[in-house]
């Protein structure tokens, strides 16, 4: 700390007593910049001593109101921002000197009170969320949750609004969205070339530029138009062309690993251009190396474990659990791990991104995960090396060896875990049928109707029959696709006595 009873040393000029009539008061000669500021002081002095002595009431600080991120593309520097504060006015004479030694005449203006600049508001984008069909209402449910606004299903996806922050969350924490795209034109399209002024159009250096890689791709339902490829090279055609007016170069094109996606939709006479924030789908965790064979998609299996209705608090089985993707889906449920906390997303390589702000994000997501799990979750597959990649990735999804018990065992034989809780599986089918196919459903069956008597059965396939084929009556039918696939998930309460042989 500073002692107090030495003098400070400061610059400042040494005055002779205002009150001595022998000294002549002499003011130091100063030119440039400081003298226009002197001169102003003297004047606003002046003033001050002809006019009459009153208080000027000073407006209260207005509270400022809480920033949101900038959206991307926003080029223009935040301008600074003035805080008011209150300075009562000080009338003191000249020859008054402040305990610090510091003359009252060498001070600086008296302080401009301003309003602070209030805060801008976000944009706000329209974005479509794709997924698998067959779960739009429960990507829609998901997506309430998290807090967005306008929620609507459509065909394989579900329409909302958000700001970017919304947009950057929204590619952390859903479990069932394969993409998240950002609307950023939409109009009339009758022609190819109507494709090409839509893109030539749209302000794409907001996001990106000659410097980064670009890919298009093009999809339609019901679209008159002749060639789809044609469209998407009009697209690209449009893009490249603004960028090159704008900033003298076009951006390559990379099909790989490209730093922006563009995606153009195609209806019947509209066209409607995405950004793809996302980057790589977001069904690609990063934690799954070993698929196995025919796996399901992580988001798929998350529409499973959300359509089935399972409590995280509850036991959770899987005696056909392949790789392994339905129990480690649900150990980052009850455990409560984003979906997208440790991969990379497309807008991460895009203008302006924030890094410091999703940084932000991440971390204060990091600190709602769980340090462990309330219930146990069991896989079991008859093949020793899928359960061995079941546990490469449970250990590449940063899951501790004991979160998920793997074993090798039979669906026919294997009892419960528990008296009660949850059956989520995908059964082989195809080639990977056993032999013996109806004897397999047979023998499960009786294991079913013997030992899960209160356990809620939920069971995704391709084959339609495969109710007759266990001799169980589904309580619920849910259309899914599985890629390609054409699939239902069936869904059987398991009810004591309801199967018991007479």
């Amino acid at each position: 700390m500073t002692d107090s009873s030495k003098p400070r040393k400061i610059l400042a000029i040494k005055k002779t007593a205002a009150n001595s009539p022998d000294i002549p008061a002499e003011r130091r000669q100063r030119a440039g910049g400081r003298a226009r500021q002197v001169a102003q002081q003297d004047r606003a002095r002046s003033q001050q001593r002809a006019a009459p002595t009153r208080e000027v009431p000073v407006e209260p600080a207005a509270p400022r109101a809480e920033t949101s991120h900038k959206p991307v593309g926003s080029s223009r520097q935040r301008e600074p921002r003035f805080e008011t504060e209150s300075f009562p006015h000080e009338h003191s004479t000249p020859d008054a000197v402040p305990a610090d030694g510091r003359d009252r005449n060498e001070v600086t203006a008296p302080r401009v009170h301003r309003r602070p600049r209030p805060a801008a508001q976000a944009e706000i984008f329209p974005v479509f969320a794709p997924c698998p069909q067959g779960i739009e209402e429960a990507l829609a449910a998901e997506l309430q949750a998290l807090g967005f606004d306008q929620v609507q299903t459509a065909r394989a996806g579900c329409h909302f609004m958000a700001d970017w922050t919304g947009i950057e969350r929204a590619n952390l924490y859903s479990r069932l969205a394969t993409r998240i795209l950002v609307q950023v034109a939409h109009g009339p399209a009758h022609h190819e070339d109507d494709i090409l002024d839509l893109a030539y159009q749209t302000p794409w250096e907001r996001w990106f530029g000659a410097e980064h890689s670009l890919r298009v791709d093009t999809s339609a339902i019901r679209s008159p138009m002749k060639s789809l490829q044609y469209c998407n090279l009009r697209a690209k055609d449009g893009i490249c062309d603004r960028l090159r007016d704008r900033e003298g170069a076009r951006p390559d094109i990379d099909t790989v690993r490209p730093d922006a996606r563009v995606h153009l939709f195609l209806s019947e006479d509209t066209a409607t251009l995405y950004l793809d924030t996302s980057g790589e789908s977001l069904f690609k965790r990063g934690w799954r190396l070993d698929k196995g064979s025919a796996p399901l998609r992580e988001n798929l299996a998350a529409g499973l474990l959300a359509l089935s209705g399972w409590d995280p608090s509850q036991p959770l089985l899987d005696p056909f659990c392949g790789s392994g993707t339905i129990l480690i889906e649900a150990a980052w449920i009850a455990l409560g791990v984003p979906a997208g906390i440790w991969r990379p997303f497309g807008f991460e390589r895009l203008r302006d991104h924030d890094a410091r702000h999703w940084r932000d994000i991440k971390d204060e997501a990091r600190t709602h995960i769980a340090p462990q799990l309330e219930s146990p979750l069991v896989g079991y597959d008859l093949d020793p090396q899928a359960i061995e990649a079941a546990q490469r990735n449970t250990e590449r999804a940063w899951l501790t060896t004991d979160s998920i018990r793997f074993e090798v065992g039979d669906a026919r034989e294997v009892a419960p875990p528990a008296e009660s809780g949850w059956l989520i599986t995908n059964p082989p089918y195809g080639e990977r049928m056993a032999a013996d196919e109806a004897g397999l459903w047979r023998a499960w069956s009786e294991n079913l109707k013997r030992n899960y008597s209160g356990w809620e059965i939920s069971i995704i396939s391709s084959d339609l029959d495969l109710p007759q084929l266990l001799r169980l009556k589904p309580k619920r039918r849910y259309p899914l696709y599985n890629g390609a696939l054409d699939c239902r998930m069936f869904s059987f309460e398991m009810v004591k006595a309801g199967y018991r042989k007479p």
